[in-house]
């Protein structure tokens, strides 16, 4: 690790850091990766080396590359996590990855910021879980009251989503015109979907303040055999309109299983349901493929 001395170039801003009052740490991911390689006793590849510096100036990683005592915790639920669970966050800014890794002796939530690379590493308790993943989706008792909607299921497929956001998207300032525009677009994708239904949909389009994804994933046993295990569920937030569950595309999602013809299916729902859904996505303990004393009960 001596290069770090010798190196002439000028060290970069430091951009993690360390909250000892919270125990939080604000980490990218680039930041982590070069953890990681410390971890095992390697020296960082050459594209990581800035990294490392802004690691080093932040007093996270020693000039030989010895790591502070603040980053054991962490990086000990990193390197043998028993649950990862990954929040996915689309809303007017794009998407945003939230998520959460339980490990054997601690549980580290984290979160990402519109626009930035940094994600803030907290640690939680474990009976908090539940309260932690709804607060990263924004989840709320004050839509408990579904409001009077004329059905209660959408189907139609992912080409006519995909043309109500294109026209949704047409800068306009005339919002009546934007929305007639919206719904001659729905109809041309999908004839099926008239009257209360069209008006509907494209009113659930319009109104979404953010729709959100929770997977979780853990090692854990199948017909006998040692196997990855996946919950996954995914949610419309409409705002006035409420929560509407995402049933098809079924979660979890594999790269190249949508296109324009897959069949979108949205329910109506409300906050009770959502929470205990959340809540069924946490494996509980004997699911787990683990035989540690001292186990976080999820």
């Amino acid at each position: 690790m001596n290069r770090v001395a010798a190196d002439s170039r000028e060290e970069p801003r430091p951009v993690p850091s360390y909250d000892s009052s919270r125990a939080r740490l604000r980490l990218a991911d680039r930041h982590i990766a070069v953890l990681a390689h410390l971890v095992d006793g390697q020296n960082p590849p050459d594209e990581l080396w800035d990294s490392l510096l802004e690691l080093q100036a932040a007093a996270l990683v020693g000039a030989e590359g010895e790591l502070s005592q603040v980053l054991a915790p962490l990086l000990g639920a990193l390197a043998e996590p028993m649950v990862m669970v990954q929040v996915e966050v689309t809303g007017e800014h794009g998407p945003v990855n939230h998520g959460v890794v339980i490990g054997q002796d601690a549980v580290y939530s984290h979160d990402g910021w519109p626009g930035e690379e940094e994600s803030e590493y907290t640690p939680v308790e474990p009976t908090f879980l539940v309260w932690e993943l709804a607060r990263k989706v924004n989840l709320r008792k004050d839509r408990v009251a579904a409001p009077e909607r004329p059905v209660s299921r959408l189907e139609t497929t992912m080409a006519t989503l995909d043309a109500a956001f294109t026209a949704l998207a047409e800068p306009s300032e005339d919002e009546a015109a934007l929305l007639a525009a919206t719904r001659a677009a729905v109809q041309e994708a999908d004839s099926s979907l008239t009257g209360d239904v069209l008006e509907l949909f494209v009113e659930l389009v319009a109104s979404l303040n953010s729709h959100w994804r929770i997977t979780t994933v853990w090692d854990g046993d199948h017909e006998g055999e040692r196997t990855a295990m996946v919950r996954a569920l995914a949610v419309w937030d409409a705002g006035p309109l409420g929560y509407w569950i995402r049933e098809q595309p079924a979660e979890p999602i594999l790269p190249g299983a949508v296109g324009p013809d897959s069949p979108l299916v949205v329910v109506a729902s409300d906050v009770g349901e959502i929470w205990d859904k959340v809540t069924d996505l946490l494996p509980d303990k004997e699911d787990l493929h683990v035989d540690v004393a001292g186990t976080p009960n999820t």
